[in-house]
């Protein structure tokens, strides 16, 4: 998974089914009816169909987390009026045990589950950021114009089935696709069957129902398929597509021989934040697909910046921990689960990837490479630097371990970098981190989980016993990480240099706000503001009605951020504002904001051979 927070600072401003089998049509498979058709209050019927049940008392259950969330989620809340039926049609008795368990009573005369599934992205408030929501990749969608089915969020289990196979039927309008990385047995244009080997696996794979927007590839011997949905047709699959293909290709070419799935389906889901909407943007990885939640208001070039960066940490998930991983993920509880304490590989070692493919094949450059990892030790920073980070990651559903979660994606991402190095140093420069990963991968796979307590002693006994102190002193341990020492091991050492900031908002608070009622942008009063504005001749309290001819609100602040983003130094602009009731234009040239950063560069020749088996070998 992986959340991001678009420009953070400005977070204030946007503020026919079946038939029913009888008793003696009893089926192998857990057989799961959902109608698409037919919506009722921003609902859709789920009916479910047991296999022989030989107990007189079962629960059926919702999950309360699932895999990569990291968050306790109680998607049950969005079930209704669940009812149970024996052959004949008759009610039999139900009780609610909680938010997410239905106790069924006379259960071996159990012929069919129904229930109402309402969606979560119209009820998100924070889009999952803070704990209020589900978070929106993991959410589900109920509109006639697409339907997000993450699976865990319209089916459940029955506490005595959760190993059968499903069988997963779904009928819908002839006009909609459903993308995903499943195949369908159903010929139909009206209906698609899906077939699982277990729940578990059900609930890994999402769908998508829109009208077809989608493109297709191959990256080797891999299958790709890119489902989008935009609301407003701003965005097509066809623009985002070539983006994502070059980017696929270079992270099969740095992965080498680990390929875990024949097919991969990515799912964007472009949110109206002019409507009741998801909010959470980000990723949420799964074993053979990614579902991907954006603003539809993005500008088109950092909508592909930010998908290249989200998609390839999803997708470098394929080696952890749908790959790699412990027995606590591959017999996932859904309702009462145990956390493996290894979140530093599988999201830390994962995103390291994602920074480290991109300067390995040449999408970015030594600087930005060293300019990502300078930050994200700037972000860890502000953590909890002493928490052990297995600790956390055990824990990682309670306070006040919760709370430190984002750190996965900083100090995560920075213990891999640190592994990698000490892997390079030991070796020469012959190995890394990526073929230990490889190597575990050949140990273990998608089908052999491993005991989390023996992670950390497999390790070691492949690389070196110096990776064995690091992790009991920096990983295990309570001591915060040297990370200039391990930077200069590779001949890099600190540098400070100036950076050109946002003339709208800085690391710390905004500039601009906006007015909720009539959505006009507003210059903030009673705060420094830098020389962009005096420049300019912008005053507190001034209404920015247009930029260069273009005008600007609420409803299109992101193409303002965005394109902002892009001003060089002493640029023309002209600005029409709105001073007291006056309207008024401003001429100047744009003075940017510089920010002095604390960063890397590589400065010792001598271990630049070292240093290029680090990133480029």
């Amino acid at each position: 998974m992986k959340k991001i927070l678009l420009a953070a600072s400005f977070a204030f401003l946007l503020l026919g089914c079946k038939t029913a089998q009888t008793s003696a049509e009893v089926s192998s498979n857990v057989q799961v009816n959902i109608d698409l058709n037919t919506i009722k209050d921003d609902k859709v019927m789920v009916t479910v169909l047991p296999t022989k049940i030989n107990q007189d008392v079962i629960t059926y259950n919702i999950p309360k987390t699932v895999p990569g969330t990291y968050s306790t989620d109680n998607y049950g809340k969005y079930i209704e009026n669940l009812k149970a039926y024996d052959a004949k049609g008759k009610a039999l008795v139900v009780a609610k045990m909680d938010d997410n368990t239905w106790r069924i009573t006379d259960a071996k005369k159990l012929n069919k589950v129904t229930y109402w599934v309402n969606d979560t992205y119209d009820q998100e408030t924070t889009g999952g950021l803070g704990g209020k929501d589900v978070f929106s990749p993991a959410g589900t969608n109920i509109d006639p114009n697409c339907f997000m089915i993450n699976t865990h969020g319209f089916v459940g289990y029955f506490s005595d089935k959760k190993d059968a196979t499903y069988s997963l039927n779904i009928a819908h309008p002839a006009e909609l696709f459903g993308a995903t990385a499943m195949t369908d047995l159903d010929p139909s244009s009206t209906s698609d069957t899906f077939k699982t080997s277990r729940y578990a696996e059900l609930v890994d794979h999402p769908i998508m129902y829109t009208k077809p927007d989608y493109t297709t590839f191959k990256v080797e011997n891999m299958d790709i398929i890119i489902s989008v949905y935009s609301p407003n047709g701003k965005f097509k699959a066809a623009d985002i597509t070539p983006n994502m293909e070059k980017m696929m290709i270079a992270q099969k070419k740095f992965l080498g021989p680990i390929n875990n799935t024949k097919k991969y389906a990515v799912l964007i889901y472009l949110s109206d934040m002019q409507k009741n909407d998801a909010k959470g943007f980000g990723a949420l990885e799964h074993t053979t697909s990614t579902t991907v939640v954006m603003p539809e208001q993005m500008p088109a070039e950092e909508m592909d910046e930010q998908l290249k960066d989200i998609v390839s940490h999803e997708f470098f998930h394929i080696v952890t921990p749908l790959g790699i991983h412990a027995n606590e993920i591959h017999y996932f509880d859904f309702n009462a689960p145990k956390m493996s304490k290894h979140l530093w590989m599988y999201e830390g070692v994962t995103e390291y990837f994602a920074n480290l493919f991109q300067i390995n094949q040449g999408l970015i450059t030594e600087e930005e490479f060293y300019g990502r990892m300078s930050e994200k030790i700037r972000q860890a920073s502000v953590m909890d630097d002493t928490m052990p980070f297995t600790q956390m990651s055990a824990n990682v559903l309670e306070q006040p371990y919760k709370d430190q979660y984002l750190n996965v994606y900083q100090k995560g991402a920075l213990i891999g970098m640190c592994l990698d190095i000490i892997i390079r140093e030991e070796s020469n420069g012959q190995r890394g981190i990526l073929d230990l990963m490889q190597k575990l991968n050949n140990e273990y796979g998608i089908q052999k989980p491993f005991k989390d307590d023996e992670l950390f002693d497999k390790i070691i006994s492949l690389t070196y016993p110096k990776v064995g102190e690091f992790f009991k002193t920096y990983v295990e341990g309570p001591t915060p990480i040297p990370y200039d020492q391990f930077f200069g091991k590779m001949g890099v050492t600190t540098a400070t240099s100036k950076i050109a900031g946002n003339p709208f908002f800085n690391s710390q608070a905004p500039f601009i706000s906006v007015n909720p009622q009539t959505k006009e942008i507003i210059v903030i009063p009673g705060i420094p503001l830098p020389e962009f504005y005096s420049a300019i001749g912008l005053k507190p309290e001034d209404i920015i009605t247009a930029i260069n001819g273009k005008n600007y609100n609420l409803d299109n602040i992101y193409d303002l951020i965005g394109e902002s983003q892009n001003w060089k130094e002493n640029d023309a602009i002209q600005v029409k504002i709105k001073r007291s009731g006056k309207e008024m234009e401003l001429k100047g040239k744009v003075k940017l904001p510089y920010e002095e950063v604390l960063g890397y560069k590589a400065t010792d020749d001598s271990k630049k051979a070292l240093r290029d088996a680090w990133l480029k070998g």
